[in-house]
């Protein structure tokens, strides 16, 4: 019961043990001017009941008139309804907080910037200070420290596990042990990142889970200062890890695919050419798909141990694009590789190859073209060229005459038996022989965009190119094919190999190009 100056005038026997502790006629702040915009006529119609807190529970008062100017407030406990509230407000951030991290989280496949975010998120959710340790790669970890409003902080160190309670069982992932078992003095200088406030009070090791195998472990700290975790609390940091774990997890296997492919894709790739014992080489490829790197269209420069040897070179098409084909390039030209021994016989060669294509499990047949290159003493290039299934070499005399050489032969890997024709030429300082895959000369485009680029268009382009470098004639090539490609339009792999007599008899140059095989 309040008087109309706002003093308690009296209490009931549950009004009494609530105000036990206070002898004071003085009710609550939020009360008393409740109270006084009652007395005074001036309560605001729409706004809520009056509510607060008396000592450490909840109430809402309402009010009941009473004699001589006094009112009787009426206090509902709604202590259990305001935590109720406030729990359900926490699990809603917690659950948006925990959304917006994944979804942060797999936004990048980068390991470190992923260990960035889920620390910074951490320190911003649930602790003051955060942690977090990857697996180790041979005896050192990643250790990435995030304070509250301080910029994350990435190093690799070694550690030793066994010293943070329940590090070495979370980063083999075991289920973390509770707050209250792990002692905060036991915890070492290095967990603690720089400008952490005091010493720490309460210490959480949680694992980070992965995709069958750990992906780290999170340590959260809250200062002396701070509340101890709880129940629900842990609870989060255990869900909120799991996200956590599930994303690093995602960007670890994603980090170690893309070096897998990485390494098998510079395998694959076509060699860089340049001089070998006096010839000039220089070759272009480009795949079907501008995203690709590699396809079906592939070529090699094979120098013979010395200037008296023949280079065997071998440019090739394989049925179909992309990945698939860019498989069995990589298988034809590993075995071209073990059968340069046998180099000097084209035919031969052809027949192996053949074999071991069709005892492969690949339904899919190529195109190749074989090439063995001498230089001569007086300056000139001698070659001997061998056609399976492919379109016949073209010669680029240094006066701008365009030769086509009458090499023909069945494909490889579709039929048991393979014939070929082997022809011979010389090419004199300024001639340059063009090997090329159909990607060129069936290049769809034009005014309409329905016609081939086509090889008397080839022709007639190169009759231009006399005397031109081998560089500049295949990067001239390839240009003309993509130009007469219609915009947006699919088209074939295409690769350009030029071998080329240089000019003025130098034999400068002779080492082996980059990526070449031996």
């Amino acid at each position: 019961m309040l008087d109309p100056h706002g003093r308690i005038a009296g209490r009931n026997r549950a009004a009494r043990r609530l105000t036990t502790s206070s002898a004071s006629d003085v009710p609550p702040s939020w009360l008393g001017e409740a109270h006084l915009r009652h007395v005074a006529g001036t309560p605001d119609p729409t706004a809520a009941m009056p509510a607060g807190t008396f000592g450490s529970r909840s109430y809402e008062a309402r009010p009941s008139p009473a004699r001589d100017g006094r009112v009787a407030w009426w206090l509902f406990d709604r202590t259990d309804l305001v935590e109720a509230h406030e729990t359900v407000r926490e699990t809603r951030e917690r659950a948006d907080a925990t959304s917006g991290l994944f979804s942060t989280l797999l936004s990048s496949l980068n390991v470190r910037r992923c260990a960035e975010v889920a620390a910074r998120t951490a320190t911003g959710h649930l602790a003051e200070a955060a942690v977090l340790i990857t697996p180790p790669t041979g005896h050192r970890y990643a250790v990435t420290h995030a304070l509250r409003g301080r910029r994350v902080v990435q190093e690799t160190r070694q550690i030793d596990p066994l010293t943070v309670p329940g590090l070495d069982e979370a980063l083999r992932g075991f289920p973390p042990a509770p707050a209250r078992w792990i002692d905060p003095d036991a915890i070492p200088d290095w967990v603690i990142p720089e400008g952490f406030s005091g010493p720490p009070g309460s210490v959480l090791v949680t694992p980070l889970p992965g995709h069958g195998v750990p992906a780290g472990a999170l340590i959260l700290l809250r200062s002396d200062t701070e509340k101890g975790f709880s129940p629900e609390e842990e609870e989060f940091a255990r869900l909120f890890a799991s996200r956590a774990g599930t994303a690093l997890s995602a960007a670890r296997l994603y980090s170690e695919q893309t070096a897998v492919t990485g390494t098998l894709m510079r395998e694959l790739l076509p060699p860089p050419l340049s001089r070998v014992h006096g010839v000039d080489y220089a070759g272009r490829y480009r795949t079907a798909m501008d995203h690709e790197r590699v396809g079906g269209d592939f070529y090699d420069v094979h120098p013979g141990p010395d200037e008296s040897a023949e280079t065997f070179v071998a440019l090739g098409d394989v049925a179909g694009k992309g990945l698939d084909a860019a498989v069995l390039t990589g298988k034809i030209r590993n075995t071209l590789h073990a059968l340069l021994p046998l180099a000097s016989d084209h035919l031969q060669v052809l027949r192996m190859l053949n074999g071991a294509l069709l005892t492969s499990h690949h339904a899919r047949f190529a195109t190749l073209v074989l090439a063995s290159v001498k230089r001569r003493d007086d300056g000139t290039v001698g070659l001997r060229l061998t056609s399976a299934g492919h379109l016949p070499p073209l010669v680029v005399r240094a006066d701008g005459r365009v030769e086509e050489m009458p090499t023909q032969g069945t494909l490889v890997g579709a039929l048991p038996r393979v014939t070929a024709r082997t022809v011979e030429t010389v090419l004199a300082p300024g001639d340059t022989c063009l090997l090329y895959t159909d990607g060129i000369t069936e290049a769809r485009g034009g005014p309409l965009g329905d016609e081939l680029f086509g090889e008397d268009r080839l022709r007639a382009a190169l009759e231009g190119c006399g005397g031109m470098p081998g560089e500049a004639m295949v990067e001239h090539v390839q240009m003309l094919a993509a130009q007469w490609l219609e915009p947006g339009s699919r088209h074939d792999d295409m690769a350009v190999v030029a071998v080329g007599a240089p000019r003025g008899g130098s034999t400068a140059g002779g080492r082996a190009p980059a990526g070449a095989g031996g």
